[in-house]
């Protein structure tokens, strides 16, 4: 059944064990050097890398729903009065920006069909800015090949955190460190169950009205209680670290070796285009900073294609405007469900007459 050499051989336990011991000891290394979103990334590479070696695991998609549901408390702990005074300041500028960084995606995603070689909605799809996992379900519905547009998004979520990480690194800003510990200090039983009363039914209620429900659900239930003074919203530091390491994984084991070797020979532009995506939005970021007020370092993380969960952690971990960060994914999380089929259907009139699309 299983090809012999592989991981896949090994009693299923086994793999789950190795899985959580090696992301682990890779959550603990990152954060111990002090990279920006470590306790993400790290988990995320290993995955990655046990994927490719054929350990057949998947992350059941409770697990994964439950990771976002606490990143989304963490977006409601990190919102304030004075966020969204700014938010309500430059509401035109987010709506600009947002609208630049799809505007930008358009050549880069025509770039990718013309040249890429595969069927012309299934790149479309998959070069489609944002909201990776909606856009695989998207093209599932819409004749794409849902394996190649999963590869393609999650190969430009870790160029987007991989070169998130190392801009934060050098944009840090270096105030306060004291966020997380603060709390972790002395926890109080009663918000601590409350927090996770919120996460639970947040994530719940969300996964069923709203695309992205699962981490916007407790964003938007927890936030009016927190901003009211009702609450204390207090997550233990454990679980923020298993919740990061979570979504890590569930991102690195989508790349199953069957589906890379399948796009192999479109990897270069892939990750070159990319690349030229990032780049393209660092500079609308760049403009933007004239505009509104406040660091660069928050404009790069909001504007940057990648998926609301991963910059946001890295807003978090190295203490930039989470509030401003998470609106504007948020905001182009809305964009692209709303706009993105017709985006694809644009991109797709692009790809060579010889490519077929079932």
């Amino acid at each position: 059944m299983h090809q012999r050499g592989t991981l896949a051989a090994l009693p299923f336990t086994l793999r789950w064990l190795i899985l959580i011991v090696l992301a682990g000891i890779a959550s603990v290394t990152m954060s111990a050097i002090g990279l920006p979103g470590g306790q993400f990334i790290g988990p995320m590479l290993v995955a990655i890398a046990l994927a490719l070696s054929g350990i057949s695991l998947t992350i059941p998609r409770p697990w994964f729903n439950l990771g976002q549901g606490a990143i989304g408390i963490m977006i409601a702990q990190a919102i304030s009065f004075s966020v969204l005074a700014t938010l309500a300041d430059y509401w035109l500028a987010m709506l600009v920006l947002t609208f630049l960084t799809l505007l930008m995606s358009f050549p880069v995603g025509i770039l990718n069909v013309r040249y890429g070689g595969m069927p012309g909605s299934t790149a479309a799809y998959g070069t489609t800015p944002g909201a990776a996992s909606v856009m695989v379900a998207m093209a599932e519905d819409n004749g794409g090949d849902p394996r190649v547009v999963a590869a393609m998004q999650y190969v430009r979520v870790v160029c987007v955190v991989l070169t998130g990480a190392v801009a934060a690194h050098y944009l840090h800003n270096g105030s306060a460190s004291a966020h997380a510990s603060s709390h972790a200090d002395e926890l109080q039983t009663v918000h601590v169950v409350i927090t996770l009363v919120l996460l639970l039914a947040g994530s719940a209620i969300g996964r069923r009205l709203l695309p992205g429900g699962a981490l916007l659900g407790p964003v938007l239930l927890a936030t009016p209680l927190h901003l009211a003074g009702w609450i204390d919203i207090d997550l233990p530091a454990p679980l923020v670290s298993v919740a990061y390491a979570v979504i890590g994984c569930y991102a690195g084991l989508r790349f199953d070796r069957e589906t890379l070797l399948y796009v192999l020979r479109a990897i270069p532009l892939m990750i070159i285009s990319s690349l030229l995506l990032i780049l393209l939005c660092a500079l609308s970021a760049a403009v933007m900073l004239h505009i509104m007020d406040t660091d660069y370092l928050s404009l790069y993380l909001a504007s940057s294609p990648g998926g609301l969960d991963s910059m946001t952690i890295i807003a978090m971990d190295t203490h930039a405007n989470v509030g401003i960060v998470a609106s504007l994914q948020i905001l182009r999380l809305f964009a692209v469900v709303f706009i993105g089929p017709w985006m694809a259907t644009q991109i797709a009139k692009f790809a060579k007459p010889s490519a077929s699309d079932g």
